[in-house]
């Protein structure tokens, strides 16, 4: 069921379905539990909270110990990242197992006056024999006469996927306790949340016992999950404005009883970016995976690197390579012999590091890579073999030849029989960058159905950033069918490796097989442009294209099946997507997928069919209302369901056709189960994950 919340109802009342249910739902299990036969269905419920000492929502809290029992043994699970306490003790409680419960100790100077505490438990209590876990389970207690009452809801997003991002931690600072930002945010490194709340997987979070004050809101992904924000590694979010729960309006909240947690209409909407201007640089690492490959591992984007020296080496020799796309990690290339190359190589590298005061100043490091051959069983035995093979002849004064060795040189791509798209070049990929390649001796041969054979034009382009890439040019057409071939030693690497011969078979892709999409750009300003991506329904970027903008714009070989349009909005016509700037309080470039007239986001293409698309940007990168937030997430739940109903309803075919007739229940809970024994919000839900409404309001339930 969902239930409209009034934002200043009070969570006392709450508290009291809450425990209620405990007790209720520990009855009902253990009703339900008598004369269930041997071999029965598999327990899907979670345990059941029965006795909390001292009370839930105790006040004037002076004790050292809280005591929580279950209707059954329990177990802890992941208490390091799932175990939290809001606001933040000065010491972290010990939890522990206590025969049918958990023991939670508090040290007693860790604890503020006159503050309202919840403790998180998130998912760490599971029942003991099935590991079914209670999620959402939460002690509330004060050090004062009061507790604090109000709530609000709210959604995180990853800002470059525009797709949810849950378990975030969310911070709410009192406004009136802390500096307004300016120039300068400081915020998360010198001042404490008064209150935490943490996003579910699907992004919503449901934050609790807040006071009447306005809040400034941050938020950030735990990626380590030490729970504590790193910049530069964990994405983070902050609002531009100020939030009181007392002026917030009413929103709806239910348990979902698939995902099996409490969830939420938001009321804030915050999106997540990585904030890379944080990033320290230094050189984190350099290391030599291969003989003639040294990679380096940089702190920060885009490292200046004035002087690298590696003893030995010319320096037009060492041929550099960014991995990724911020080059902070750059992977250098020795263009020598093997022979000349020893197995430590020293040198040293200037670069500009950032000192304590976060300045970037030149600093010089000494480089010692080592290498060494590690032989394979087999290696070291073929090695063997030949080596008894050469004392032998020897012996015999017989003349000994080493066998021909075979070639260590590979084409990463394409390889086996490869679709070529005639509107894009071919690319080659090595696995190693090229130091001789003879083009002239390279042949495109192409025939039809009339069997005649033509060698086909082509061109060679280097690709601009890797030395490993190549693009083919060349005409090609849907009627005909084509070989690359390339000559033994037509081509070889840095190592000396050279190319045995090789031969690629290429089929141009039927522009009848796939689809045609028409899309007519309004942007929001004449010279603006965007960055647009078409993903498949596994979440996959099919095609990508960049500066686009105003005008129509014909996209050709679109795979058909359902498809979502993601929009970038690339401000500063780069080309991809910008992060934002937390300490600027810069928010990064928006992503939105494009919705028709219905706000639906998913569109299915077909074999052959032309669709149109308008993309009026103003409209798509509208400021965001809750109401068309809310509306698009129950779209997209409403989608998850239907794709979750039809993914069952074939395994309940796929085991029906093997023989295997089960129950539903034998499969564990279904779409619309319920649930027994929840603490916190989620105690006195029950009901599927849409349902009927009830409202809430500040005089109580009705």
């Amino acid at each position: 069921m969902r239930i409209n919340f009034n934002p200043i109802f009070r969570l006392q009342r709450l508290a009291t379905f809450a425990v209620l249910l405990f007790f209720g739902g520990a009855f009902l299990s253990q009703c339900a539990s008598i004369g269930t036969p041997t071999g029965g269905p598999r327990d899907t419920l979670p345990p059941v909270v029965v006795a909390v000492t001292p009370e839930l929502n105790a006040t004037n809290f002076r004790g050292d110990r809280i005591y929580l029992a279950f209707n059954e043994y329990v177990q802890l699970k992941d208490q390091q990242k799932e175990i939290y306490t809001s606001p933040a003790m000065r010491k972290k409680p010990t939890v522990s197992l206590r025969g049918r419960g958990v023991s939670v100790e508090i040290e007693p100077d860790s604890l503020d006056e006159n503050t309202t505490y919840a403790i998180e438990f998130g998912s760490a209590v599971a029942d003991n024999n099935e590991s079914n876990p209670l999620s959402g389970l939460r002690y509330v207690f004060s050090t004062g006469p009061t507790i604090d009452s109000l709530v609000m809801s709210g959604y995180t997003e990853d800002s470059e996927k525009a797709d949810s991002l849950g378990r975030t931690f969310v911070y709410f600072f009192e406004a009136d306790s802390i500096e307004t930002p300016r120039d300068y945010d400081s915020t998360m490194f010198k001042y404490k949340p008064s209150k935490i709340a943490r996003s579910q997987r699907n992004g919503i979070f449901i934050a609790q016992n807040l006071k009447p004050v306005r809040y400034r809101v941050y938020a950030y992904y735990d990626s380590n999950d030490n729970q504590s924000y790193e910049p530069s590694i964990d994405k983070v979010g902050f609002l531009d404005s100020v939030y009181n729960p007392t002026e917030m309006p009413d929103f709806a909240i239910w348990y979902d009883s698939v995902r099996r947690y409490p969830s939420a209409d938001p009321q804030l909407y915050l999106r997540m970016f990585t904030d890379v201007s944080f990033s320290r640089q230094n050189l984190q690492q350099a290391t030599r995976p291969e003989q003639h490959k040294v990679m380096l591992h940089f702190g920060a984007a885009r490292p200046q690197i004035d002087s690298l020296v590696i003893d030995g080496i010319p320096s037009d020799r060492i041929i550099q390579e960014p991995t990724t796309v911020g080059r902070d990690t750059i992977a250098l290339w020795l263009n020598v012999p093997s022979a000349d190359l020893p197995d430590t190589l020293r040198g040293s590298i200037t670069y500009l590091q950032h000192d304590s005061l976060r300045v970037l100043r030149p600093v010089t490091e000494p480089l010692t890579l080592s290498w060494r051959l590690v032989e394979t069983r087999e290696q070291e035995r073929e090695r063997e073999r030949q080596e008894r093979e050469r004392e032998k002849a020897e012996a015999e004064g017989r003349e000994w030849t080493p066998p021909a060795q075979s070639t260590k040189f590979k084409i990463v791509a394409p390889t086996g029989k490869t679709e070529v798209n005639p509107e894009q070049d071919l690319e080659l990929e090595f696995q190693t960058p090229l130091s001789h390649f003879d083009s002239t001796a390279v042949r495109l041969l192409s025939w039809s159905d009339k069997k005649d054979t033509l060698r086909e034009r082509l061109h060679f382009i280097p690709d601009s950033l890797s030395p490993r890439k190549w693009r083919v040019r060349s005409r090609w057409l849907a009627e005909r069918e084509y070989k690359l071939f390339f000559p033994q030693g037509s081509l070889a690497d840095i190592a000396g490796e050279k190319n045995d011969s090789t031969t690629i078979n290429l089929s141009v892709a039927d522009i009848t097989k796939f689809a045609t999409l028409k899309l007519k750009v309004i942007p929001r300003v004449p010279t603006a442009e965007y960055i647009i991506q078409f993903l498949n329904s596994s979440n996959k970027v099919e095609r990508e294209l960049l500066h686009i903008g105003e005008g129509e714009h014909t996209i050709n070989y679109i795979p058909a099946g359902d498809m979502r349009m993601r929009i970038v909005e690339d401000l500063n016509a780069n080309g991809k997507w910008d992060s934002g700037n937390l300490v600027e309080r810069r928010q990064s470039e928006r992503a939105e997928f494009y919705k028709n007239e219905n706000e639906e986001e998913t569109f299915t293409t077909k074999t052959g069919w032309e669709f149109e698309f308008t993309l009026d940007m103003a409209r798509l990168f509208a400021p965001v209302t809750m109401e068309q937030l809310i509306e698009r997430l129950d779209k997209r739940e409403a989608a998850r369901l239907e794709k979750e109903a039809e993914r069952r309803r074939e395994e309940a075919l796929k085991k029906s056709q093997e023989g295997h007739n089960h129950s539903s229940s034998s499969g564990g809970m279904g779409l619309g189960g319920g649930m027994s024994g929840m603490g916190g919000l989620g105690g006195m839900m029950g009901g599927g994950s849409g349902g009927s409404r009830q409202t809430i309001s500040s005089s109580g339930m009705r």
